[in-house]
């Protein structure tokens, strides 16, 4: 059962050694001083008990000021941290794509998602995905994709898709959803 302790300092610790209860030792200074001054003249029982809470305040401390820490540098570095996010997701999808690892019947169907409506729609699609997408139109003429037309389009990249539907046009490109993530990364607290 663990229990939570609090320390009080009367003076700063100026250095405590750490022992890990397995050899391992850590030497800790410039928090205030481990005063034997303070336990001068005490049973051993006593002077072990106060060096004990001596510890925890220092132990204490350095948590406390660990976590300002980490507050203090994840906020200024907020910012950087989500552009570094997006830009290796972007790293990431650009060798997906290059490997041709993605489902393309998985990004139309989810564009038509947002489409107003499937009459008339025509989806524009890099010539490699149509290739890829006709075959399994003809494979299952009665799926979800049954009913589209779909046109080579060069201006579109491969995992992306253009629909052009009677009310509008629908893109799912890869650098419009990156910009859309680091929008909401940027926003997150």
């Amino acid at each position: 059962m663990s229990r939570t302790v609090t320390v009080n300092l009367v003076k700063p610790i100026v250095s405590a050694t750490i022992s890990d209860g397995c050899g391992g030792i850590t030497e800790l200074s410039g928090y205030g001083q481990v005063g034997s001054a303070a336990t001068a003249g005490l049973p051993d029982s006593e002077h072990l008990t106060v060096k004990r809470s001596q510890l925890c305040r220092t132990l204490e401390t350095l948590v406390t000021k660990l976590n300002q820490f980490y507050e203090t540098v994840f906020a200024q570095h907020k910012d950087q941290i989500a552009k570094l996010s997006v830009e290796i997701a972007r790293k990431i999808l650009v060798q997906k794509v290059q490997e041709g690892d993605y489902e393309i019947e998985s990004i139309v169907k989810e564009s038509l998602k947002n489409a107003p409506t499937r009459q008339d729609v025509v989806v524009h699609l890099n010539p490699e995905d149509l290739r890829r997408i006709q075959k399994l139109q003809q494979d299952n003429a009665n799926g979800a994709l049954a009913g589209l037309k779909f046109v080579a389009d060069t201006n579109i990249g491969q995992a992306e898709c253009l629909l052009e539907t009677p009310k509008g046009i629908i893109e799912s490109m890869i650098n419009e959803h990156l910009e859309q993530i680091a929008k909401a990364l940027e926003k997150a607290e």
